[in-house]
């Protein structure tokens, strides 16, 4: 395969890329054409991205573009003949059309002959009569053979056999044979051979060689020396397409000198060419060619006929019939559009490509120049790319928002007569480009809220519109960040980002806040996110939460204050003003008064609005010196709110008279004050100690109940009783003074340590141990088994106060006994030992034995006392 490229530029908006291919015809079905990709310098990813298509006007597509290898491959059997006939070159014209950005590019493919069709002739066979008295150089004109092969596979040459009575001769122009004549050479005789058999072949020129062939029979007349002669070798005539069928073309004439049957004309075709088959028609007894089928001028300009005449005689004679075909403005402009796509994004720069348009009128001349235009007022542009290519660009900015979609009209015109005129209309939609930020339909807002609201109460709705579309076009709320003496304003409200409703975070107060501002923000959902704040002022409305405050005469619970008015004053004396304030504001701080309680109504009155008291009546000696006023403040909210104030008026003429009436009252208030207040301490006091009182004596209830039980169900390890002087066991010596211990064990023994001895007043129970000197046999079961307990325990040391003296020695606060009890081990013999020391002379002392005696140690797994009882 051949092929050549070259490239030129389309304006600024898209490359016309041209590549030219040669083919031969009946290339298989998947046969690759080129590489177009490669040939056009384009990347294989470009074509997929592109959608890389072809745009052909003919119905049938014979080539097919292979987008993953990027390659054009044989998509339908390619005829050449059947294509173009006998037109030579014969080519395929398509474009390749890429999207995004737009481009298209121009592909020739020339389509090569190869030797696939054999000469034929029209009829098989031909007959003709001839006299045998026909001159040497008679010709007889026959009919030539068609081959739709083109070049050197056309039709060569011919070749008739046999040769002995006649020859072949052809005619031919510009190297094309034009005619076929057969030439007596050897006159007939009738006599020897009245049927002569011939046969034509018709040869073509390609590789392998193919031929056909037609069957020539003659039949032998007598003598007819004249034959047929035209007027003219060449006829020429025009017809206009579209003519009806029977029209005269023209006539064709032709003498013959013989007369009789030998000068009697027949008319006949001979032969024509391959496109005017069935098209015309010759009459046979004049000569008039008539029209015989539709012509089309776009079809064929020119028509070819090879017209016989004949006598009955067997002589002929040809001429040429040339028809040329009149064009007529019968075409209206083809309007194509090459592009599918029919939306573009409103951001789109002018000179954009929109769509491609082919322009075709099959019309020549000036019937087959057109014209475009689109209609007006549109921001797009019609422009001319190359031949019949028109593409459709934008002419200026375009905005979606104005204009959602266009109907675009592409007129084309010719510029025939009358001139034919087609149109389209393209639907081009507008792709919404996020260009526009919500806007508030107001510059600013007020909102209007009652003080003690509900949280969470909706106060209003902002709104803002944006005018761009689907997701650009939705809008957001936000409230942007701020502070309100040093508060986030969000602590306040709150806005609803889809609804952009305002609510209130919190209940208001007017008397601490009367108004605030703050800024919301209304964001689309494009991307980028475009935006607009706008100003929102909230409003608090009073409500009438509070009561009227007395400023004067101010209430004190320590002193009275009274209003002095002489007995000489007059009606209308001014006694004094009550003065109030309410904090709310509006009608809700309008406030009224009113006299509800007094001493003597008939003696003062107060001003409605001003709060004055005066006098309406003439002061006299019967009224009394003190007089007790009760105002109320009302306020005029709804519903209302009131307070009270007390007026102590004193009517006296000198203050010495009113501090003796007042001095009195003043000394009752306060007694009746302090009275109250003692008589609520006594009883507090009273009550407490009650309290206390009960608690002490049932916890002591429960300390003995506790006691007696801890004493019923325990047995205390016992010492045994040693009488009087009775020697101790190890012979230090005797105790002149004996005493008698016992050890006990305190409750709660094994949280506490024996920290002191105490000493017992009272004799050892008679009941406890027998008074027998055989101290073995007077222990009791009872006491061994104490005495067991006692030494289960380890070793321990206590100290203990020292009780015991020698005779005629003073007793020493000092002195200290010990008394150590121990025991082997457990089930080791029962071996018990018992050891009393005596006085400290006879034993070393306690702290060598002990330790530092001013540090009392016990085990902490038993306490122990020894309770003296001195005998």
């Amino acid at each position: 395969l051949g092929f050549s490229c070259s490239f030129l530029s389309l304006h600024h908006i898209s490359v016309l890329g041209q590549v030219s291919y040669t083919i031969p015809e009946e290339m298989a079905k998947g046969s690759v054409v080129g590489n177009i990709a490669q040939d056009l310098g384009l990347d294989v990813k470009r074509l997929k991205s592109g959608k890389a298509r072809i745009f052909t006007r003919d119905s049938i597509e014979y080539v097919e573009l292979n987008r993953e290898r990027g390659v054009l491959v044989i998509k339908d059997r390619i005829d050449r003949e059947a294509i173009c006939g006998k037109t030579t070159p014969c080519a395929l014209h398509f474009q390749i059309i890429l999207e995004n950005p737009m481009e298209f590019y121009s592909i020739n493919i020339e389509i090569t002959d190869v030797n696939d069709n054999a000469p034929f002739f029209q009829k098989t066979d031909v007959k003709f009569k001839i006299s045998e008295s026909a001159v040497i150089g008679a010709k007889f004109i026959l009919d030539m053979a068609k081959d739709p092969d083109v070049g050197t596979n056309g039709l060569k040459t011919y070749v008739l056999k046999p040769t002995d009575n006649f020859a072949l001769k052809l005619n031919s122009q510009d190297g094309n044979i034009k005619s076929i004549e057969m030439v007596l050479e050897k006159p007939l005789d009738r006599e020897q051979h009245e049927h002569l058999s011939l046969v034509l072949t018709a040869v073509d020129g390609g590789e392998p060689q193919m031929s056909g062939t037609m069957q020539i029979l003659i039949s032998v007349l007598d003598a007819n020396d004249n034959a047929p002669v035209f007027t003219q070798s060449v006829y020429k005539a025009s017809i206009k397409e579209g003519a009806p069928l029977g029209t005269i073309v023209t006539t064709v004439t032709a003498t013959d000198a013989d007369d009789g049957g030998n000068g009697k004309i027949t008319y006949s075709v001979s032969s024509m060419s391959g496109n005017t088959l069935g098209q015309f028609e010759v009459n046979e007894e004049n000569g008039d060619a008539t029209l015989n089928g539709n012509i089309d001028y776009e079809k064929a300009q020119t028509f070819e006929i090879n017209i016989r005449a004949s006598d009955e005689g067997g002589l002929v004679d040809s001429c040429t019939l040339i028809v040329d075909v009149i064009d007529v403005n019968d075409n209206t402009p083809d309007i194509h559009i090459m592009s599918k796509s029919n939306v573009i994004s409103e951001d789109a720069k002018p000179n954009t490509v929109v769509t491609m348009i082919n322009i075709e009128d099959a019309d020549s001349g000036e019937n087959g120049k057109v014209k475009c235009s689109i209609n007006d007022d549109i921001p797009f542009a019609l422009k001319s790319t190359s031949n019949n290519f028109f593409s459709l660009v934008t002419d200026s900015d375009l905005d979606r928002e104005k204009e959602s979609g266009y109907n675009i009209s592409v007129t084309c015109s010719d510029d025939g007569v009358p001139s034919l005129s087609s149109s389209v209309t393209i639907a081009l939609q507008i792709l919404d480009v996020n260009d526009n930020a919500p806007v508030f339909l107001k510059k600013s807002y007020e909102g209007y809220i009652v003080e003690n609201n509900v949280q969470g109460v909706s106060i209003f709705t902002l709104n803002a519109k944006d005018a761009d579309w689907n997701q650009n076009a939705r809008v957001s709320y936000i409230l942007e960040d701020s502070s309100l003496n040093g508060v986030p304003v969000s602590s306040y409200v709150s806005v609803s980002a889809d609804s952009g409703i305002i609510h209130a975070v919190r209940s208001f107060d007017y008397e601490q806040i009367k108004d605030f501002q703050f800024r919301v923000k209304a964001q689309d959902g494009g991307s980028p996110a475009l935006s607009s704040n706008v100003s929102v002022k909230i409003l608090i409305q009073d409500q009438n939460d509070n009561a009227p405050q007395v400023l004067y005469p101010v209430q004190t619970g320590g002193s009275l204050v009274a209003e002095m008015v002489p007995r000489s004053a007059d009606v209308g004396y001014l006694v004094t003003k009550v003065v109030a304030v309410d904090v709310d504001s509006g009608q809700n701080a309008w406030l009224s008064y009113k006299l509800q309680k007094a001493t003597d109504r008939a003696l003062f009155e107060v001003g409605l609005q001003n709060g004055e008291i005066r006098t309406i009546r003439q002061v006299t000696d019967k009224d009394a010196v003190k007089q007790r006023l009760t105002v109320i403040v009302e306020d005029n909210g709804q519903p209302s709110r009131s307070a009270t104030v007390i007026v102590n008026v004193a009517v006296a003429d000198s203050f010495p008279e009113v501090l003796s009436e007042f001095t009195d009252f003043t000394h009752d208030k306060e007694y009746n004050d302090n009275l109250t207040f003692y008589l609520v301490l006594a009883l507090a006091v009273v009550s407490f100690l009650f309290i206390t009182c009960l608690v002490v004596i049932i916890s002591v209830k429960i300390y003995r109940w506790r006691q007696s039980r801890i004493l019923y169900h325990s047995n205390l390890p016992v010492i045994p009783y040693y009488p009087p002087r009775y020697s101790d066991t190890l012979g230090t010596g005797t105790l002149q003074h004996v005493y008698n211990y016992e050890v006990c064990r305190t409750t709660d023994s094994r949280k506490s340590d024996c920290n002191q001895l105490t000493e017992c007043a009272r004799p050892f129970s008679q009941s406890t141990l027998n008074r027998d000197h055989d101290v073995p046999q007077t222990m009791s079961r009872s006491t061994t088994h104490s005495m067991d307990l006692i030494t289960e325990v380890r070793p321990h040391r206590c100290l203990h106060k020292n009780v015991g003296r020698r005779d005629g020695e003073p007793a020493k606060g000092g002195g200290w006994e010990g008394v150590v009890a121990e025991r082997g081990e457990a089930g080791g013999g029962g071996e018990e030992r018992h050891a009393v020391a005596g006085s400290a002379s006879t034993i070393p002392s306690a702290a060598s034995v002990f330790g530092d005696a001013r540090e009392p140690f016990c085990s902490a797994s038993l306490s122990l006392c020894l309770l003296l009882e001195r005998k």
